[in-house]
């Protein structure tokens, strides 16, 4: 996916660096809006790790879904959140500081290594944005997660200055 000229230029060289691409934005799967800006701040709802649409594993973590697997699943789950981002505010070399990442993880009841599957995505964050990506992080394991997918995460950025309204 190649960015419009001023577009992401930055950050989307180093996920052709990475041999990353950002996906189409998920559609919601109730009433939200994948991200909202608030002064020079993005937060977005939880995503899911969709991958053309579609959730390429379900189950808990720790019983159907591995933690390799998830930790995979939580880095799809930080490209849908960056998706979402630049979808609002059309770049993401606007991106100053990765403020936070809360990590939800669908767990066995003897599963207790939800940091690990996060660092799937804080990893990321790292790679793409580097000291910009240092991040304060929640990994909370749950029961159960929408659509029984194994992982959901959501961010909150900081921009160089406010966001422009949605439309």
């Amino acid at each position: 996916m190649t960015a419009a000229p001023g577009r992401s230029a930055r950050i989307r060289a180093r996920l052709d660096e990475l041999g990353l691409t950002l996906p189409s934005v998920a559609a919601p799967v109730a009433a939200y809006v994948p991200a909202v800006a608030s002064g020079n701040h993005v937060h977005t709802s939880g995503q899911l790790p969709f991958v053309d649409g579609a959730l390429p594993l379900t189950g808990k973590v720790g019983a159907a879904v591995t933690q390799e697997q998830a930790s995979e699943l939580a880095a799809v789950c930080c490209l849908n959140a960056l998706a979402a981002i630049e979808a609002l505010v059309g770049d993401l070399d606007r991106i100053v500081r990765v403020v936070k990442l809360t990590g939800y993880v669908a767990s066995d009841p003897s599963f207790t290594a939800q940091p690990a599957v996060i660092n799937g995505a804080s990893t990321l964050l790292g790679e793409i944005f580097g000291e910009a990506g240092a991040h304060a992080r929640a990994a909370v394991g749950v029961a159960v997660l929408p659509m029984d997918a194994p992982v959901e995460l959501d961010l909150l950025v900081e921009l160089d200055g406010a966001a422009a309204p949605s439309a």
